[in-house]
């Protein structure tokens, strides 16, 4: 179900619950763990999947899987990913995700990385309608829960199918349909076919995402009004800005911008973040994920790019958090 409020804003149901102007974190591999799911829900994301699972046996039981398909104790509703080109796998791994506390399954058919579409999933998939089929009602009849559907535009700008594949996942019993406006020959370069989302939205009555580029608060209101999207799956613009979610959300209700984190905020922050990540992975990994982070987060920052260099060249776990410490302490004695 899906439609407007009264104050004109989105509403959208799912299974059993409601969201009120949808706003979603993407999955992105690598990037989108439970940490970073839980930060940005706490700043206004309706919810977050989890990253992408391989629906392959062998990669299903590597511990990179097994984490990623942990969502014990994670808010309402969890949603676990799964990628793969063969139907019967497809349906054991949203079998598997589950019986292991997945309440709803979105399936891949959008990554253009190639180590994927070598694999002839993610976004290789639309080159064969025949076997989306088989993979759609596979999944759907497998599994108690709803199941929905992350796609792009096409194979490539000369082979655009996303109107035919929406409405196939419609037919199938998909519940929802996350829309990324480029093809996969297209990955994330070039405009956006907002115009593409639109027409899907026109083709089916199920719920339809709107993704690509939704970069800021007044992006996403002029994607809504220009697709009639039932919500917005933000991605890369999310990393080192989880507050994102919220100025968004406020900016649609009430046309009222948010100022920016202050740099305490940020460090405050980037510090809880890299403590949990050094929880989640170990010392040794987690100071690697953590560099990257404290990366993005450093473009918030007075000397983000020196902020960003002296973090990176740190290689331990409690060096990591002495820094942040040290750094959060200086910008305290500057306000002072």
């Amino acid at each position: 179900m899906c439609g407007r409020n009264k104050n004109d804003l989105f509403i959208m149901m799912l299974g059993n619950y409601f969201f009120d102007t949808p706003l979603i974190l993407a999955p992105m591999a690598g990037i989108s763990d439970r940490v970073f799911r839980a930060l940005c829900r706490r700043h206004g994301a309706s919810y977050a999947p989890a990253e992408m699972t391989s629906a392959n046996l062998v990669l299903r039981a590597t511990s990179q899987t097994c984490r990623r398909l942990d969502v014990t104790g994670e808010a309402a509703p969890r949603i676990v990913q799964i990628a793969g080109a063969v139907p019967a796998e497809m349906a054991a791994a949203a079998r598997a995700a589950v019986a292991a506390g997945a309440e709803f399954i979105d399936i891949n058919m959008g990554c253009p990385a190639k180590r994927v579409c070598q694999q002839l999933a993610g976004s290789a998939l639309l080159k064969d309608e025949p076997l989306v089929r088989r993979i759609l009602e596979a999944v759907v009849t497998a599994v108690p829960v709803p199941v929905t559907l992350k796609t792009r535009t096409g194979w490539s700008p000369t082979q655009r199918n996303a109107v035919r594949v929406a409405r196939l996942a419609e037919d199938l019993g998909i519940a929802a349909l996350v829309l990324h406006g480029r093809t996969r020959e297209c990955a994330y370069r070039g405009e956006v076919e907002y115009d593409t989302i639109a027409q899907v939205k026109a083709a089916v009555s199920i719920p339809v995402i709107a993704n690509g580029d939704i970069t800021s608060p007044l992006k996403a209101r002029a994607v809504l009004a220009h697709t009639g999207a039932d919500g917005l799956m933000v991605g890369r613009a999310a990393q080192g800005d989880p507050w994102l979610f919220q100025r968004i959300r406020v900016f649609l209700a009430t046309g009222k911008n948010l100022p920016p984190p202050s740099a305490q905020e940020v460090i405050t922050t980037a510090r809880e973040q890299v403590a949990a990540l050094h929880g989640l992975y170990g010392p040794s990994m987690g100071t690697k994920f953590a560099r990257k982070h404290v990366g993005w987060y450093a473009r918030w920052l007075p000397q983000g790019p020196a902020v960003r260099a002296a973090f990176n060249a740190l290689d331990q776990a409690a060096a990591q958090l002495a820094f942040l410490d040290g750094l959060r302490a200086h910008r305290h004695k500057e306000a002072a």
